[in-house]
């Protein structure tokens, strides 16, 4: 008969807010890969039937995230397939969605900072999943009051950094109405062991009642008044040349003419 055929290795799951990829090496030649995916209660699913690709998008074989799951990765001749013969595969380590998907990055929506009150509005990551009207269910859906989100926050131009905690979509926060700041926010799943710490959002700033004296500090008054003082003294030495000019030449007219 034929010899075995080389299994998968370095099989991993790659997975951000339930979309999850399974990816494995080497790139076959001769050969296909099939992929199976057995949970604890559901039954096995087939995906990725025949592939020469060494990833493959799962999502959809674990539509309970709740389950746990593990991937077989088959190494096949196409003919084989139907075959009774069990084909070599290799196996993945265990993964559950609920507890393993990495939350991604929030969208920051709106934000407003107003006299001592910085308001900050945002959205949850979206999943691959969806309700039956066809719209696309969130993080949130999913985790419900498991998920926290968490916003960090600082001084412009300031290293200190300070946070707070919400289940909700908005941050308002006490800051100092004489500065601007800087922020960003992450979604946090408390009852996790690993992965507790979702993507960081983008970070963006503030910019209500910058003077020039906070985007450039007191040398910018410094380089000012230097400034000032020398063109009204130039101004000053100007007019004064110009007086004794204009003496000057009145006295030369007042003078008698010569041979007169």
């Amino acid at each position: 008969g034929n010899p075995e055929l080389p299994t998968a290795v370095n099989i991993t799951w790659s997975s951000i807010n339930f979309k999850t990829i399974l990816k494995w090496q080497p790139k076959p030649s001769g050969y296909f890969y099939t992929v199976e995916i057995l949970g604890q209660k559901s039954d096995t699913k087939k995906k990725c039937i025949l592939t020469t690709e060494t990833e493959c998008d799962v999502t959809d074989a674990l539509r309970n995230v709740k389950e746990t799951y593990t991937a077989h990765i088959l190494s096949v001749k196409s003919w084989e397939m139907d075959n009774f013969e069990e084909p070599p595969f290799a196996s993945s380590e265990k993964f559950t969605p609920y507890n393993q998907t990495i939350l991604g990055k929030p969208e920051i929506q709106h934000y407003t900072q107003k006299d001592s009150k910085l308001n900050i509005v945002f959205r949850d990551p979206l999943t691959p999943y969806m309700f039956p009207n066809g719209s696309f269910q969130s993080v949130r859906d999913i985790f419900k009051h498991d998920l926290q989100y968490k916003l960090y926050y600082w001084k412009d131009q300031s290293s200190g950094k300070k946070d707070a905690t919400t289940k909700s979509h908005e941050f308002e926060i006490s800051v100092d109405n004489t500065n601007n700041y800087c922020f960003y926010i992450q979604g946090i799943i408390p009852s996790r062991r690993e992965n507790r710490n979702g993507q960081e959002s983008m970070v963006l700033c503030t910019s209500v009642g910058r003077s020039i004296l906070d985007e450039y500090g007191a040398e910018v008054f410094i380089i000012i008044a230097v400034v000032a003082i020398a063109v009204i003294t130039l101004v000053v030495v100007l007019s004064v040349i110009l007086c004794k000019r204009k003496k000057a030449k009145a006295a030369r007219e007042k003078e008698p003419l010569n041979g007169v």
